[in-house]
């Protein structure tokens, strides 16, 4: 899916969304000829092109333009014509001929930044993917960047404008370029090129919720488990920037839905995407070392954790095996075919309550009741909760709900139990007095 622009910004706004009449490429009409220099033919033409430069009305300016090319078609100011046409395109926001005056003034002057520039920012914009559409966007941002140190030369410098705007300008003129290269990349399904360039237009303007999303629509394309992460990082930024350059409230919330759905197939659930999200919406770029697991790294990790946990205690890990199988569609089957009056291996747990002939002991979580064992007699002394046993026995019974596993056992194959205590001594029969005669 293409997150493409559908319209124009009016006004003054609209020369700096499309870089249009940038301060770097505008250019002055003379008002009168000089010596040397292209003469006009008339004092009318003159006139007409003076009233041209005072009209603010965009479309009469269109009208006078028109009368200046009908009237003078082989006009010695044919550059100046051309560069007036496009700015009044730009202003009547008509991408359309604001194209079609940028490649008539190419044609004579194939390294016109100005030109270039428009070509440049309108060719991702129209979406015009034929192959001549393409290759000419490809030349325009090329020259754009081909011209970078000449266009921004420090004389250059408008005087109105710090060191530090003159940069930025170019900066903005730079991420454009990488842009246009970008997105032909990606049309072209160059992946490695394009993911190069974007990357390149977001480190020099990170104000792009476009081509965030672009980039991460390319990566995520690739199919590599390894990099899917740096994808994902991609599309949040773009669902969830919302500063200048992002994406307008529908297409965040569009690109969020399939966020969501990304996330959730390739970390198994979508734990941990609203973290991702608010750092995304901070930073176009992901911090060094940034990952999400995979569900497959998820199980690996688990499948570890568990051989490890098995090591140090064996016989909790071979409770959760048997619970997992009496727990599972067949668990009275497996408890009547493998426990049911078999002896059950050694296991551990915690006293949870004592009756006079019975135990409750908790495994899982030293708690909850999972085992009654059965005593052939009374237990003597007192079993304190939480006490700690190991045992054997043999397997009586079973119930799923209530989960419990009853089982026989003989004193003397529980151990954790208190000692009993030992029989009270009978007091001394008292002597009886001897009587003396």
């Amino acid at each position: 899916m293409l997150v493409r622009i559908k319209h124009f910004l009016s006004g003054i706004a609209v020369a700096t969304a499309l870089c249009a009449t940038p301060m770097w490429a505008q250019q002055a009409a003379p008002a009168q000829a000089t010596p040397g220099q292209p003469q006009w033919k008339d004092r009318a033409e003159y006139d007409l092109v003076d009233s041209i430069g005072k009209e603010a009305d965009a479309n009469k300016k269109l009208q006078l333009l028109n009368q200046w090319k009908e009237k003078y078609p082989a006009t010695e100011f044919k550059k100046m014509r051309q560069a007036l046409y496009l700015q009044t395109y730009q202003a009547l926001n008509q991408p359309q001929n604001i194209y079609a005056a940028a490649k008539e003034i190419l044609a004579d002057d194939p390294k016109d930044v100005y030109a270039l520039s428009m070509i440049s920012f309108l060719t991702p914009v129209m979406t015009n993917t034929s192959p001549e559409a393409l290759d000419l966007g490809e030349k325009a941002a090329q020259g754009v960047l081909a011209q970078l140190d000449a266009t921004f030369a420090a004389d250059k410098k408008p005087a109105q404008m710090s060191a530090d705007q003159w940069a930025a300008q170019r900066g903005l003129a730079e991420a454009q370029s990488h842009k246009t290269l970008g997105w032909i990349a990606m049309i072209r399904k160059d992946s490695p090129k394009a993911e190069d360039h974007f990357t390149q237009s977001l480190q020099k303007n990170a104000a792009q919720g476009d081509v965030s999303y672009w980039l991460g629509q390319t990566i995520i394309g690739e199919k590599k488990v390894e990099k899917y992460p740096l994808g994902l990082w991609h599309v949040a930024r773009a669902a969830a920037y919302d500063g200048p350059g992002a994406l307008p409230p529908q297409g965040r919330t569009a690109v969020n839905d399939y966020l969501t759905k990304a996330y959730t197939g390739f970390h198994g659930d979508n734990k941990g995407l609203d973290e991702v999200k608010a750092q995304a919406k901070t930073t176009a770029l992901p911090p060094a070392g940034f990952s999400i697991k995979s569900v497959k790294e998820i199980h690996e990790a688990q499948l570890a954790q568990e051989e490890e946990f098995a090591k140090s205690n064996p016989m909790i890990a071979l409770w959760k095996r048997i619970k997992d199988e009496l727990a599972g569609p067949n668990g009275q089957q497996y408890f009547d075919s493998s426990m049911k009056e078999a002896q059950i291996p050694r296991l551990r747990g915690w006293v949870v309550e004592q009756r006079p002939k019975e135990i409750l002991v908790a495994i899982s979580d030293k708690t909850t009741p999972e085992i009654t064992l059965q005593f052939d007699a009374p237990i003597s002394g007192k079993v304190d909760p939480g006490t700690e046993l190991q045992f054997e026995g043999i397997g009586k019974s079973f119930t799923k709900e209530p989960f419990m596993v009853v089982m026989d056992v003989e004193k003397k194959n529980v151990s954790g139990l208190p000692a009993a205590a030992p029989p009270a001594k009978k007091p001394a029969a008292a002597k009886k007095p001897v009587h003396r005669r």
